[in-house]
Parts: C-alpha cells; structure tokens; sequence
C-alpha cells in the first residue's frame, strides 16, 4: 500500500460542493500506476474564501489544483498567468504551479476532444449544433473553433442568450462562426446528419427523464449525440437520439481525460492509452454503468 512520505506532493480540487466528486479515483490511480508520489483530496471552499484558498495551496507547496463550481470564472482574479485557451473560454479548472503563483488552464474541452477523438467523433471541417447557452456550451463553441470546425449553429430555450453567446464566440473568430437559433427552430439549420453537443443541465438527476428537445423529428436528423452528462450514463436525451437512428455518447470520457490533462500538466508526464482505458473502465463501474 502506497505511503505519503516527507516527498510527497499535493495536489486538490476546491469548490462548493465537492464531496460527491469522483476525481481522487482518477488522480490518485494514475498517480500510483506512473510512479509519482502524489496525493489529490477535495477541498471544499465557502463563498468568500477562494483568495485565501488559493493563496494557502501557494504557502503549502501544493503542486496544483482543480477547480470546480462555483469559481472556475472567479479564480481567474487570483492567478499569476492564464493560459490563452483558458482565457479565450473565460473558465479555469486547472492551477499548475508557476513562478509567482499558478498558472490557470481549462483542461474540460482539450478532455471533450480527446473523448470525441476516441469515440470517433470528426470535428474538422464539420458544422455542430450545441444544445444550451451558458458557460458550457459557449466553451465548446471556443473548443470547436480552435479544432477547426466549420461552424456552430447554437440552441436555446431563450433565443437571446443564444444570440449573446453567438456575437462573444463570432467576436472572438474574426468572422461569421456561430449562429443562434431558439430550440423551436431547430428546422432552420441547414443539412442533415448533424453532430449535436448537448451542453445543458437537462436530464441530470433528479431530472433523468427529461430532454431539452423532445421532438422525434429532430433527432431523425442527428447522426452523433454528444451528452456532457454523465451521470445518469444515459439520459433521455441519448435515448431519443438512438431512437432517431444516431449514435450515442456521455460526458464519462470527457470527465477521464481532462483529469488526465491536467495530471499530465502537474507531472510533466504522458498517460497511456491503456491507463486511459482503465479509468474508463473504472468510472463506469463508479456509475453503476
């Protein structure tokens, strides 16, 4: 059984709430299957004390955090650096010790195109639909972007939101990117075969049997539906999409890999495909899946 020893380094996730959170088994695995002598606890913070959060793992050598909800947005005020993606998407959930502080990173959606690599999922030269307009799926479109997507056709009950996150991402392209649509009007998005990202909070317990679209003439058009849920493993909104005749995927393998990413940023080392598998692997079976 692995010791922590006088060497050992720390590394955490801080947020509110964090008890329910299933990145210790990731991190704390792969920190014993490549070698490092490395421990990852949940930290929860109350509202008011990220500052002295972040400047107490700064005081206590801590190697790097996570960064969960509530304050993926807040912490950016307390870093030494951003990086560029991180910035461009406005949310943090990486801290990698730099000089004079820790570097910010947002490790999610180099995590959701390392997922929808392995799941097959082309994004290159491919218009998206996005289902939401919040946080999330205003990072996607940014992570579309940079992969080279054609374009994003962006969904939502409140068009205006929709539109709000269209003008931020198209500002931020230099050209004509994203497009905003209420979900009533899904008929206007041009061609057929669509990779949909379903980037609300819809379907999440104790909700599972909801969907932001019910509509089965919709999901006759979706070839790929990408949940970023993953908890329940399938939610109605995978349901209605294999009805329709798609492929269905969750947010599991996304989960995986941008704790991979980030461990790979706090150790400078490379994750193997296998060790990668595993993890998988080891979070269905933490689901119940």
């Amino acid at each position: 059984m692995y010791t922590p020893d006088g060497h050992t380094r720390t590394c955490g996730l801080i947020g509110n709430p964090v008890a329910h959170t299933l990145s210790p088994m990731i991190q704390n695995h792969m920190a014993r299957v490549m070698g490092q002598n490395l421990v990852y606890l949940p930290f929860p913070v109350a509202r008011g004390d990220l500052e002295a959060a972040v400047r107490g793992a700064l005081a206590l050598d801590f190697l790097g955090l996570n960064v969960t909800v509530p304050y993926k947005s807040d912490v950016i005020a307390h870093l030494a650096e951003i990086d560029p993606l991180a910035e461009r998407i406005g949310a943090v959930n990486t801290l990698v010790r730099c000089q004079g502080g820790y570097k910010g990173y947002n490790t999610d959606m180099p995590g959701l195109y390392r997922a929808m690599e392995q799941d097959g999922v082309e994004i290159a030269g491919r218009d998206v639909v996005i289902l939401g307009a919040g946080g999330v799926a205003r990072a996607v479109a940014v992570m579309l972007l940079d992969r080279r997507a054609a374009g994003v056709h962006i969904l939502n009950r409140t068009v205006d939101k929709a539109r709000a996150v269209a003008q931020e991402v198209n500002k931020i392209a230099g050209k004509s990117f994203a497009r905003a649509y209420a979900l009533k009007d899904y008929g206007q998005i041009p061609g057929q075969d669509w990779l949909v990202v379903q980037a609300t909070s819809v379907g999440m317990h104790p909700h599972e049997e909801d969907a932001p679209i019910e509509d089965p003439a919709f999901y006759r058009h979706v070839e790929i539906g990408y949940d970023l849920i993953f908890n329940p493993g399938v939610t109605r909104f995978m349901r209605l999409t294999e009805s329709g005749g798609g492929r269905a995927c969750n947010g599991a393998r996304m989960l995986v890999y941008q704790g991979i990413i980030a461990f790979e940023l706090w150790t400078g080392t490379s994750v193997d495909q296998n060790t990668a598998d595993e993890l998988c692997r080891m979070m269905a079976q933490a689901l119940g899946q």
